[in-house]
């Protein structure tokens, strides 16, 4: 049975120039949780692991994610679990050879007005503001423990945080929300496009008939680094997805948007031309290969993505090689 589905929109024709060369996926994976590993893609749509399967860099823990700021380095924030009370950020020139660059402690209790927050730090990320020259970095913490009663609880206090950093060694005073919504929100990453910047999250409270976009990807716009936001839009993907990875196509027209179906069950990828939308879900993960519109190495988990240039893919796939999964 060949596929219904057309292929998706954003490819290159055959001789054409892509606008965006290639892409990196920093991941981590089921069985080595909160590790850094590297897959590549040439089309946004098609990954392969790097390294034979092994970790890209022992000293690194965290949920994966890199930016690219001012000179051209990248960096790369983690921690060592959401206990610690530190953020570990690295600095990279070639994103195979990485340096300690500073390691921020924030003050949680110092938060305007959330000043029963637990010292738990969830999935730093980063992003730089060109227009401010700045960078902008968001992990969520929640201010309730859960309870045999209401274990949810937790989840649903998480809140959004922020610091803002000219060279990500000194921070502007101390964590501050970065939406005024009352209901949890984690995995934020930001992006700009044109003159507006769009908050990607996952909606973290439990969906019931009442709340029927938890654990749903959403999207929240601003015509400022910080807000205000506006409400999210309607879900992007089903329930229980998380991680949020957007990345544009190779012609620069199109939008891939990524995201698990936690606990490392598979991934899902939503499609637009659009950050507004509307959105429809490819195709993948059905064991049908002639149906399947991307796909992803087995068992890995989440973490960031992002465009290089075909120079970088050429020395990542160099240094660390292809890795190929038996079947």
């Amino acid at each position: 049975m060949s596929a219904q589905q057309p292929d998706p929109p954003g490819q290159v024709s055959s001789g054409e120039k892509p606008k965006n060369q290639a892409y990196l996926f920093a991941h981590m994976t089921h069985e080595d949780y909160g590790r850094l590993y590297y897959s590549v893609s040439q089309d946004g749509l098609h990954w392969n692991n790097l390294n034979d399967g092994k970790r890209v860099l022992e000293d690194y823990q965290g949920h994966p994610d890199i930016v690219k700021g001012p000179q051209g380095k990248y960096y790369i924030a983690g921690n060592t679990s959401d206990a610690s009370p530190d953020i570990n950020i690295w600095v990279s020139e070639d994103l195979i050879n990485w340096e300690t660059h500073t390691v921020y402690t924030p003050d949680l209790k110092a938060t305007p007005g959330y000043q029963d927050a637990l010292q738990r730090i969830g999935a730093p990320k980063l992003f730089y503001d060109e227009a401010s020259s700045q960078f902008i970095m968001t992990w969520h913490t929640p201010h309730k423990e859960g309870t045999d009663e209401d274990p949810e609880r937790y989840w649903a206090s998480q809140r959004s945080l922020y610091v803002l950093s000219k060279d990500l060694k000194n921070f502007k005073g101390p964590p501050k929300r970065l939406f005024d919504w009352d209901f949890g929100t984690i995995d934020v990453i930001i992006r700009k496009v044109d003159d507006s910047y769009y908050a990607i999250l996952k909606d973290e409270t439990y969906p019931t008939l009442y709340w029927p976009t938890g654990k749903t990807i959403r999207i929240a716009r601003s015509g400022s680094l910080l807000g205000p936001y506006s409400l999210p839009q309607e879900p992007i993907s089903p329930n229980f997805r998380e991680a949020p990875a957007l990345i544009p196509s190779p012609d620069g027209k199109i939008w891939y948007l990524y995201y698990e179906q936690y606990p490392g069950v598979s991934y899902g990828l939503s499609i637009s031309d659009n950050l507004n939308g509307p959105w429809y879900q490819a195709s993948g993960y059905t064991f049908f290969s002639d149906w399947d519109k991307y796909s992803l190495p087995s068992k890995v988990r989440h973490g960031c993505m992002i465009t290089i240039s075909n120079e970088e893919y050429d020395k990542l796939v160099t240094e660390f090689g292809f890795f190929k999964e038996e079947k």
